[in-house]
């Protein structure tokens, strides 16, 4: 294991059950290396439903700052399920992830797939995202990988999606976080006192796509979001 690997496992692990216990940031260690985050994602990670250039990721590169550079490789509408309508799998924007080699990786994907047309395929829903992740812990960097909980879906939903199926993915993927040593984001319990910040009742605008970025930040850090979280 190399010096990197050895301050990610140290600094940027955080418990699949709770939020991770306060420690110092990673970018000004390890001789200043520039540290890349590569985010994984459907259009809620692309930035739909937040203003131009506000999008989740986007937002999270402000709050690290220059120790880090943070990738957007969100594609709207897509799948984690292999056979789902739009899978994520076959997107150039995965394949860009991959050439990215990122130190670490957060993986948002799920919400698309509680459509019917798609959960009737939910049976595979593990298997799929084991493999994804697997996909990027087999890189050279070996990067340290961050699993989400979907956003919250308030009721009654919308374009078919909706909260009862989300609610199953948060238990498989708590149990997929834990079972693989990832870390775990909850952008679900992020945004769960705010319906009105998913004015769709699925993205968030800009100030929800703040929250999810601090969630992101202090997972990766071990600190509270810089104030104020979002413009």
């Amino acid at each position: 294991m190399n010096v990197l690997n050895v301050l990610l496992a140290s600094f940027l692990l955080s418990s699949p059950l709770a939020p991770a216990e306060p420690t110092k940031p990673v970018g000004p260690v390890n001789g200043g290396k520039i540290l890349k985050v590569a985010c994984i994602g459907d259009s809620i990670t692309q930035g739909v439903g937040a203003a131009k250039g506000e999008s989740y990721p986007a937002q999270l590169q402000e709050m690290l700052g220059a120790g880090w550079t943070v990738g957007n490789f969100g594609v709207s509408g897509r799948t984690l399920l292999k056979k789902g309508d739009h899978p994520y799998w076959k997107e150039g924007a995965y394949k860009k992830a991959l050439e990215f080699n990122p130190d670490v990786v957060i993986i948002m994907l799920g919400t698309n797939d509680t459509k019917p047309q798609n959960w009737k395929h939910e049976k595979e829903f593990v298997a799929d995202y084991t493999e994804l992740v697997q996909s990027f812990l087999d890189l050279p960097g070996k990067p340290h990988v961050h699993a989400c909980r979907p956003c919250p879906v308030p009721d009654p939903g919308n374009y078919g999606i909706n909260e009862k199926n989300v609610q199953i993915e948060i238990k498989r993927i708590d149990k997929l976080a834990k079972d693989m040593g990832l870390g775990l984001i909850d952008m679900h319990a992020a945004l769960a006192d705010t319906p009105e910040l998913l004015p769709d009742r699925v993205h968030p605008n800009t100030e929800g796509a703040g929250k999810m970025a601090a969630a992101a930040f202090t997972a990766l850090t071990g600190k509270p979001a810089p104030e104020p979280a979002v413009k």
